[in-house]
């Protein structure tokens, strides 16, 4: 089964400025996502997508296979990230003349994952007969039991009101906290379809602590603690 994993990061970044590239512990950010899907042996080629020159070339030094220069429409502020994924995974088919049965998105801002956990998405897609895979860990709220929405009128009410009422939170269904890390789709659903949910979407567990995304200075500092204290752990030298 031949798999391709694209992974796409804009040049622009307004919670934490030049993120991508910025260094953790001794590489670039981007690098640690880059490694990982290597790590796991997977995939026919690497893709990276980005407007960024510098982000394209940093890159490949990291070990990207293919440097995807993304179109400045689907680099902006408000672009949603389906389209760029999408043009990412045709750019990559196109240069290696395959199409893959299943590819795999990685987002450069969780490198607290582990190579097993994008192989474990990988092994539940293949055994479930999905269409695709998404990432989570366990919610800290559960919509059914202890989670507001507010009302346009200002008053406030469950998100999601269950019918008996829930009165424990032991007897709510399992909530999860989507946690961006890791994608998977069978090429031929997405391309038909490219879209995050589907009636048959399964979801792959993954532990807090490897659930951090970086989208402020605060959560770059806690990943850098979090990755140091691993690193320490199992005297692996950054």
């Amino acid at each position: 089964m031949t798999l391709l994993c694209t992974i796409c990061a804009r040049g622009g970044s307004k919670g934490v400025v030049g993120k991508n590239s910025r260094d953790l512990l001794g590489k670039p950010l981007l690098a640690w996502t880059i490694e990982q899907a290597r790590q796991t042996g997977l995939f026919e080629a690497i893709a990276f997508s980005s407007d960024s020159d510098l982000l394209l070339e940093t890159a490949l030094k990291a070990g990207a296979d293919i440097a995807v220069k993304r179109p400045d429409a689907m680099a902006t502020d408000t672009a949603p990230k389906l389209p760029a994924i999408r043009h990412c995974l045709e750019q990559a088919m196109a240069r290696t003349g395959t199409t893959p049965d299943i590819f795999v998105d990685l987002d450069v801002t969780s490198p607290l994952r582990l190579p097993s956990d994008i192989t474990g998405v990988v092994e539940l897609l293949q055994q479930s007969g999905a269409r695709n895979v998404i990432t989570g860990a366990p919610a800290h709220r559960s919509p059914y039991f202890n989670l507001v929405e507010a009302r346009a009128d200002g008053t406030v009410g469950l998100s999601k009101v269950a019918d008996p009422p829930i009165m424990r939170r032991q007897d709510a269904p399992r909530c999860f906290d989507m946690n961006a890390s890791i994608y998977a789709w069978r090429v031929a659903a997405f391309l038909e379809n490219p879209a995050v949910f589907y009636p048959d979407t399964r979801l792959f567990e993954m532990p807090e602590e490897r659930s951090a995304d970086i989208d402020s200075n605060l959560d770059f500092m806690l990943v850098e603690l979090l990755l140091r204290k691993r690193l320490e752990s199992t005297e692996i030298k950054p």
